[in-house]
């Protein structure tokens, strides 16, 4: 069954083009990047993925909520979007083991939801024109209030935000009895990345994203790991300089998403907003290394230019996206440091790109062992 609510609903652009919908059923009104996301299932993981914060998001998809929500499909400590435009949401859903419906998930948030939008169109426009700010509205706002609001949100670009979704304080993942340990610097790290290093006998102890390298070294950590996470990384400063240092180690490093560009960054490369983005669990990339090609999962509005890694003699490509040759991955020549702008942890192959976790710890005990 679909929502019941008949409240009218408004997306307003920041070039002032409007898409008409409905409620359905939570009151109120929410700014921040539009943005959307082609992965037809996951809609958890995508709602509750820190990279997301300060952003709307758009679902292709034409049913949202079907499946309800379980607690094990949550990649963070709850939603991090902003709000969510669809065409059908349901309040009803057929996934047995589910632990409750998405409405009631969105509820206890106050997360904003439009439906019956024009999806195909909105996205079709945001595809021509780009990503932009736009304001969602569900309490009767007329479209002066809200154009009033939108002007007041702040451009992605030159917006740092890791550390509104860094922890506060340090935590430990795994079992401490593990063989490797890693030092996790969280600029808004996902759960099934934890999962995955410590499947493979990690033992995680995650830091604020602002942390020193006396900090990360305190734990005497094997191996360092730099986290995904929202906003542009040209910003962070000091966490540049931080990364700097730890490279400077000679200790295995592994980049994912923000961590990829932040390791671009101290290189001397320059990072970049893209026009749209890339955001979704179907994306083509080649390993230059291997000659395979892996179906991935992604989801960043920023990228590390590509002609500054070919011109820089300390950098190679590991990894390009098949359609636009955006670097995917790249790896310093002389360390055991590496990194790609896609996840990993997520299956959309379902397994493809798992190996690089495992190249992790290999360094990592290649590193103990010498």
């Amino acid at each position: 069954m679909k929502y019941t609510s008949k409240d009218k609903a408004v997306v307003l652009l920041s070039d002032g083009t409007i898409f008409h919908g409905k409620s359905v059923g939570i009151k109120g009104t929410t700014t921040g990047e539009i943005c959307f996301n082609t992965g037809v299932t996951g809609y958890q993981e995508i709602f509750t993925d820190p990279s997301y914060y300060g952003q709307i998001m758009l679902s292709t998809v034409a049913h949202i909520g079907n499946y309800g929500v379980h607690a094990d499909e949550v990649d963070s400590d709850g939603i991090k979007i902003a709000g969510l435009v669809c065409k059908n949401f349901s309040t009803d859903y057929s996934r047995p083991d589910a632990e409750g419906s998405l409405y009631d998930y969105f509820e206890k948030k106050n997360l904003v939801a439009v439906s019956d939008v024009d999806t195909r169109a909105l996205v079709s426009y945001i595809r021509d024109n780009g990503a932009m700010n736009a304001v969602i509205s569900t309490d009767g706002k007329s479209i002066e209030e809200l154009k009033e609001i939108l002007a007041a949100v702040p451009d992605m670009k030159g917006l740092e935000l890791a550390s509104a979704v860094s922890t506060k304080e340090p935590y430990f993942y795994g079992d401490e009895n593990a063989t490797y340990k890693v030092a996790a610097l969280d600029f808004g790290i996902k759960t099934n990345i934890l999962r995955c290093l410590a499947a493979r006998d990690c033992y995680v102890k995650v830091y604020p994203y602002n942390a020193t390298l006396e900090d990360l070294n305190d734990f005497n950590p094997d191996g360092y790991f730099l986290s995904n996470g929202p906003g542009d990384p040209q910003p962070l400063t000091e966490v540049i300089e931080t990364v700097k240092e730890i490279i400077a180690i000679n200790k295995p490093v592994f980049g994912i998403c923000l961590g990829h560009q932040l390791i671009g960054l101290t290189q001397g490369v320059n990072t970049y907003k893209m026009f749209n983005g890339h955001r979704g669990i179907n994306h083509p990339v080649m390993n230059a290394i291997s000659g395979k090609g892996e179906i991935t999962s992604q989801n960043h509005g920023f990228a590390v230019v590509r002609e500054e890694v070919e011109q820089n003699p300390n950098l190679e490509i590991t990894h390009y996206h098949l359609n636009d040759n955006t670097v995917a991955g790249m790896r310093l020549k002389d360390k055991q440091v590496f990194s790609v702008q896609y996840h990993p942890e997520s299956s959309p192959g379902p397994n493809d790109s798992k190996y690089l976790f495992d190249q992790f710890v290999t360094y990592m005990k290649e590193h103990k062992e010498a």
